[in-house]
């Protein structure tokens, strides 16, 4: 069973977004009526905790201690207020929790619901089975815990008398979806090919209410709270280019400060000159409620325009009433296509071992265009300290050369959506534009003569196959380029769905290289067209896996498709497009040679 597999998955994370404790939104403080939603009892317990405990005490929190903590009303808003709605005829609810979850919901035994000897199975997980006889009228069920259970309990409800007709309204959160309890259905959102595969007979056909395992994190105080290597400060750092618009005249810039610096500019020159020009940036406040030391940070992003293309620039970010940082340089893409090169990595997870491979990168090829990712930036996209981590090992060269990346399972995880990677960058908005494909997590942008389509495919794959399609039909670039993190080809996950929906349109437009991570291990495809290894790349696409971290595979069979394999990682590839010759070029960490291809169009 695929621990991370998103393609089917039917979101509902932006209506939960309000209630899932990750802290986008400031909390309320000083409110004097009583706490009303599990976000604002779990918002003010933190601000409560750091106000009165030392960061030892912090580490040493248990529920017993949590429920001695909070006050009567705050736990009946956690025992009331996680999952509510209304049923019109006396009805069973039951109530599945994995049983291998340590501690048991609070409020669960004091609620009415009792133990059954029934149980529910996945391929995963086994499911201990709770009743409880309702009433018409409305049913409030509380958290999963205060432990971050991934596998969070789920439930179904069925008439009490055989024979009547239930009808279930007012479902809170509103965007719960509903489904039928049988064998085949699947009950977390973020993880659709974890299907049921034992229900018992007399649960059958009962309204299956799905979830998302993101849900644990709502309530999450046991072990919970962080701290940063990399606190903000009043100086600005983690200074990072990446495009939104045309790379010929357009340049972004973002940055963190403390929350203390309110404004943020940059002042931008052409090298050589000292003509300075200013530009205002506009600044989001991003919490994570759970990191202790550094909980709240300012990030902002200016959008430079109006460049001369083919020029280099010096640029430096900051406040008019604070500090600068250090200057640094970027250069606009050229008017012509005068040939380029840039570089990419697989997963990279913040990895130490990437980080001091990727700033080698800078000083092995100084005059790369720019660099992308291709998933899996950290391992918890959720969680600040790991971005802070990224930026960390990563140097400067984020400063100097652009970032394009496209999200991976761990950068949108749990089913809660990728927000943080979001706020972290900006890239062009030009994606699909259904509400189920997150604006600039799938986008596209033309650098001189090649097309490059980062498409993020932790999203519905249907869903973005038609702008794929038009992205392509469109074009007129000499070289295609495909960039998402599942991999088509490989021996650990079958995604048959994106071969159906997205490798037919490479087929059919020629897309000449599809870059991807996630298996954690390099691989280099011979050319393919219709699912088969065919002669040349002028009849085929290439698809190519690589890893950013050290890795290692024991199991390893037999793959017709590849042309090269690698076990262990850590690699980069270095791609240089001049004309109608492509170079591509894979190293070790070391900077040794372990690929190479030449294509000439």
């Amino acid at each position: 069973m695929a621990m991370y597999a998103f393609m089917n998955c039917r979101w509902f994370y932006v209506g939960l977004f309000g209630l899932i404790s990750v802290g986008l939104f400031a909390c309320k403080m000083g409110r004097k009526s009583a706490p009303t939603s599990v976000k604002e009892v779990v918002d003010k317990a933190v601000t409560r905790l750091y106000e009165t405990h030392k960061p030892e005490q912090l580490d040493t929190i248990s529920q017993a201690y949590i429920l001695q903590f909070l006050t009567e009303s705050e736990k009946e808003v956690l025992a009331t207020k996680y999952l509510t709605f209304d049923v019109d005829v006396p009805a069973v609810v039951s109530l599945m929790r994995d049983q291998n979850q340590k501690v048991i919901p609070f409020w669960l035994n004091g609620s009415g619901f009792q133990k059954t000897t029934l149980v529910v199975k996945n391929e995963e997980y086994t499911y201990e089975v709770w009743q409880k006889a309702v009433q018409p009228g409305t049913v409030q069920l509380g958290i999963n815990g205060f432990d971050k259970h991934r596998p969070v309990y789920f439930i179904s409800v069925g008439p009490q008398k055989p024979g009547d007709k239930l009808t279930i309204t007012n479902v809170y959160p509103a965007s719960q979806t509903l489904d039928t309890l049988r064998v085949g259905a699947f009950t977390y959102h973020d993880w659709s090919d974890l299907t049921l595969t034992e229900v018992p007979e007399s649960l059958r056909g009962q309204m299956l209410f799905q979830t998302i395992r993101g849900r644990a994190r709502e309530a999450h105080l046991v072990g919970a709270l962080r701290k940063t290597v990399a606190p903000s400060q009043k100086r600005p750092d983690q200074v990072l280019l990446t495009w939104s618009d045309d790379p010929a005249t357009t340049q972004a810039i973002q940055w963190r400060t403390a929350p203390s610096v309110e404004d943020g500019w940059v002042q931008y020159w052409k090298t050589g000159t000292t003509d300075t020009l200013s530009k205002q940036a506009t600044a989001f406040r991003m919490e994570d409620r759970l990191l202790q030391n550094d909980r709240y940070i300012n990030r902002f992003t200016a959008q430079l325009s109006g460049l001369k293309a083919g020029t280099a620039y010096g640029y430096r970010v900051g406040s008019k009433t604070g500090s600068w940082s250090v200057p640094a340089t970027f250069r606009t893409q050229s008017a012509t296509t005068d040939g380029f090169s840039f570089i990419w990595f697989g997963d990279t997870h913040k990895s130490p071992d990437w980080g001091t491979m990727a700033r080698k990168t800078l000083e092995r090829h100084p005059d790369v265009a720019f660099y992308s990712i291709a998933g899996d930036l950290v391992s918890t996209g959720l969680h600040r300290d790991e971005w802070d981590e990224l930026w960390q090992h990563s140097g400067d060269i984020f400063r100097y050369k652009p970032l394009m990346p496209i999200p991976g399972n761990h950068d949108s995880q749990d089913g809660l959506g990728a927000w943080m990677y979001q706020e972290m960058f900006s890239l062009p908005q030009n994606g699909p534009t259904r509400s189920d494909v997150p604006t600039e997590q799938t986008y596209a942008f033309t650098y001189q003569n090649a097309l490059f389509l980062m498409i993020d495919a932790t999203s519905p794959i249907e869903a973005q196959t038609a702008w794929i399609r038009e992205q392509l039909a469109r074009s007129k670039a000499d070289w295609k380029f495909a960039f998402f993190h599942f991999p088509p080809y490989n021996f650990e996950e079958d995604y048959r769905d994106i071969r159906r929906e997205w490798c037919r349109l490479f087929d059919e437009y020629h897309v000449d290289m599809v870059m991807s991570g996630h298996v954690h291990y390099y691989q280099r495809t011979k050319p393919m067209f219709a699912e088969k290894p065919v002669a040349s790349s002028a009849k085929g696409t290439i698809y190519t896996i690589s890893i950013g971290i050290p890795s290692e595979h024991e199991v390893w069979p037999d793959a017709d498709y590849a042309q090269v394999r690698y076990k262990r990682g850590p690699f980069y590839q270095h791609m240089t497009i001049n004309g109608k010759t492509l170079i591509y070029t894979a190293y070790d960490k070391d900077g040794h040679v372990v690929d190479d291809l030449k294509i000439v169009k």
